[in-house]
């Protein structure tokens, strides 16, 4: 049996139809009951749990064999990241409750930076998920290629994509997330012991421009990429109604300035989902919702 958090979203949802395809039995670990149908009409075993709730997630992954960990995403965290704190607690104690044989975590790119930013929240899970007693695999996955499904609309509506990667010619690490899954259902299954850490990019790094040349491939009109200035960012985000756009800020900014990047650059795992074929999904269920 496999306990799946995150099984609603795109990389949850990949692990779970990977074990599923293989035969695996999968428990699916979700807050929303309503969410819960189609899982079952899958085969999945449904457990409801909250991911800050302890007692509900050893509930969740009693009698796992392995769990994949996916920390509920904050994009707006108080200072001191308190909301991704009270989840990696609550993982934690429910982990060392349940014991499962292994735990499969989705970590990020620059999780080991020591300069605060937005992805801090995921350098601190690792912190304190390295000590469980049981082997833990960490996935640290690249800038997800889905993240363009933000430009979709502007692409379409105005040939044009708006970029806070800069400068648009820089090559960024990149993934698509039915890589990340795949990825991480092979580590569910695998015997390794210890703490492990896989990093995990797509086939090739990519420009903000080349993303803008791909879509206009993908839609047969001009895209084309406009940075947008750095110093309009704080004024952007808090209009948007964030209320710390700090960190998100500094995040940007490492991608930019290169000390996100990969612990060991030349070791990482590729990918095999290129670009376009992500592009070409997200343009089709767009039109697909009208």
């Amino acid at each position: 049996m496999f306990a799946i958090t995150g099984v609603t979203g795109q990389v949850g949802g990949v692990v779970a139809r990977a074990l599923l395809a293989a035969g695996q039995r999968v428990r699916a670990v979700l807050r929303d009951p309503a969410r819960g149908a189609a899982w079952a009409a899958q085969g999945c075993e449904i457990a409801l749990a909250d991911m800050r709730d302890a007692a509900a997630l050893t509930r969740a992954f009693a009698g796992a064999q392995a769990v994949f960990v996916l920390l509920p995403p904050v994009f707006d965290p108080a200072p001191g990241y308190p909301e991704s704190r009270a989840a990696i607690g609550a993982l934690n104690e429910a982990l060392l409750a349940a014991r499962p044989t292994r735990v499969v975590c989705l970590s990020t790119i620059g999780a080991h930076a020591a300069e605060d930013n937005l992805l801090q929240q995921l350098g601190i899970m690792e912190r304190e998920l390295r000590t469980l007693p049981m082997p833990v695999a960490f996935v640290r996955a690249a800038w997800f290629m889905e993240n363009a499904a933000w430009d979709v609309g502007s692409a379409l509506a105005d040939g044009e994509i708006a970029s806070f990667l800069q400068p648009l010619d820089r090559p960024v690490p990149m993934v698509a997330t039915a890589d990340v899954g795949r990825v991480a259902a092979d580590l569910l299954r695998d015997t390794g012991t210890g703490v492990r850490i896989v990093e995990l990019e797509g086939p090739r790094r990519t420009t903000p421009n080349e993303i803008a040349e791909t879509f206009s491939r993908v839609l047969g009109s001009t895209v084309r990429a406009r940075a947008v200035p750095r110093d309009t960012w704080d004024a952007l985000f808090r209009a948007q109604g964030m209320r710390y756009p700090q960190p998100r800020i500094r995040m940007l900014d490492g991608f930019n300035e290169g000390w996100i990047d990969f612990a060991a650059p030349a070791d990482t795992v590729k990918g095999t989902v290129p670009l376009e074929t992500v592009l070409r999904g997200l343009v089709e269920r767009a039109s697909a919702r009208g």
